[in-house]
């Protein structure tokens, strides 16, 4: 294999910088972008900070996440278990039981976004702020282009 091939075709990641800010391929076939899709999506987020404290059933799960439908919390664990984020698990019982939790993998990437979460908490005036003041100037803009 020539030297700087990548092995894997889906691997898309830069070989010659970790600066690169085109890491993130935008192709479809990226892993990165994959990922990265799958954990920045909301109700991912949700499960994965509720499961933080404890194991949940999935009625728990959906009674806790507000607007989210069966189906999509479904989708959601499925492709969170796909990914080795969340444990399923299947108790022999009648009514059939079954409890999600994070896996010593999806309690890294928790941690992860508490620091994310974090961040917005120190940064939300700055943003409040920001967000008014770009709103202000699109008023204004709108005002000049209607004359």
């Amino acid at each position: 294999m020539e030297e700087g091939t990548l092995k894997s075709p889906t691997n898309c990641a830069d070989t010659e910088s970790d600066r690169d800010p085109y890491q993130w391929d935008t192709r479809e076939d990226c892993d990165v972008r994959q990922i990265l899709d799958r954990i920045a999506d909301k109700w991912s987020l949700l499960v994965i900070a509720l499961l933080d404290r404890r194991s949940l059933r999935f009625t728990e799960l959906r009674r806790e996440i507000d607007g989210i439908s069966q189906r999509m919390l479904t989708v959601t664990l499925r492709q969170l278990e796909r990914d080795g984020l969340v444990l399923r698990t299947v108790h022999p019982v009648v009514p059939p039981r079954v409890d999600y939790e994070l896996t010593p993998l999806g309690a890294t990437l928790h941690d992860t976004i508490q620091a994310l979460v974090v961040w917005t908490e120190v940064h939300q005036n700055e943003i409040a702020e920001a967000r008014e003041a770009y709103d202000q100037r699109a008023r204004e803009s709108e005002l000049v282009t209607a004359r």
